[in-house]
């Protein structure tokens, strides 16, 4: 690379900064409602949080590594199948979004399933995520995954012992079906301390944008803790496959999260730059005889702003 095109580079990537800025800031300013009171608590909890500027210069370099892998999935008809699963507020969701933010949403989709159906609770336990595994040039992320059975099912006393028995005989030689018919599959734990949830909790309970995150699930998730760290310790020891293995990604710090994340899963997916034909923009044809109609104003929303 020359040093022209070192300089050029870099002068993109400052305009693409300041382009995307406000965006970004948009989508970080989490706390809109928070009282300065709970502001203050939650920053005192967090003295060591990532500098704004590095958060936001590493996100964008790590975004565009993504649409690499984007193009490179779609170049190469790979398949790419990712689980995200963590306790609530753990931060999946944010990790998420920060991965799909640029992609494009025929290539990358999230699967986030809501409780099975009753006609679901008497199929085969699996058969209701297997329509969703990606397809040649796919990504699917999951926001959580089949392994709801060795957590919240598990601990919330939804599936039988020897449900979950079952599920730990079958789920290894699952993941290995997948893996040998070509899928990429990732497995990421998002762990965050007693006192964070807590703290995240309370922040929801008191941000009105953000009461909608929780669930009466969540909320005994509180009271049984200890019951999930089990049932978490007891999976990662019985589904940690060499085919499969899993990520554990520590979330105290959500722009640690999910920098180290997303860092991490390029480091395990092989792709490489694809080469893609220039684009020219065509010459526009223009009509002598076409004139454009006027459209009545009822047709247009209204200029508030």
């Amino acid at each position: 690379m020359t040093e022209e095109s070192d300089k050029h580079s870099l002068d993109w990537l400052e305009a693409e900064l300041q382009d995307t800025f406000d965006e970004d800031i948009e989508i970080e300013f989490a706390e809109p409602m928070l009282s300065l009171e709970i502001r203050k608590i939650y920053r005192e909890a967090h003295p060591e949080m990532l500098d704004r500027k590095v958060y936001f210069h590493n996100l964008l370099r790590l975004q565009a590594e993504l649409i690499k892998v984007q193009d490179w999935v779609e170049h190469t008809g790979a398949k790419v199948c990712i689980l995200f699963e963590g306790r609530d507020s753990a931060g999946k969701g944010g990790v998420i979004k920060r991965i799909t933010q640029r992609l494009n949403p025929r290539v990358a989709r999230v699967v986030a399933l809501p409780a099975p159906s009753r006609r679901e609770q008497s199929q085969w336990y699996f058969q209701r995520y297997v329509p969703h595994l990606p397809a040649a040039g796919e990504i699917v992320l999951f926001d959580r995954s089949w392994y709801n059975r060795a957590g919240v099912e598990r601990v919330m006393g939804f599936a039988s012992d020897d449900q979950v028995e079952q599920f730990f005989q079958d789920v290894p030689e699952f993941e290995r079906m997948l893996v040998r018919s070509g899928i990429i599959l990732l497995k990421y734990w998002f762990s965050i301390t007693d006192e964070e949830q807590q703290l995240r909790f309370l922040m929801r309970i008191h941000d009105p944008m953000k009461q909608w995150k929780l669930s009466p699930m969540d909320l005994e998730s509180r009271i049984r803790w200890e019951d999930y760290t089990k049932a978490k310790e007891d999976m990662l020891a019985r589904t940690n496959i060499p085919e499969a293995p899993w990520y554990i990604v520590e979330g105290n710090d959500k722009k640690r999260e999910r920098l180290n994340c997303i860092e991490h899963l390029l480091t395990k997916i092989p792709y490489q730059d694809v080469e893609h034909e220039k684009v020219d923009l065509p010459e526009r044809v223009y009509n002598p005889d076409y004139e454009r109609r006027v459209l009545p104003d009822e047709l247009y929303v209204p200029k508030i702003y």
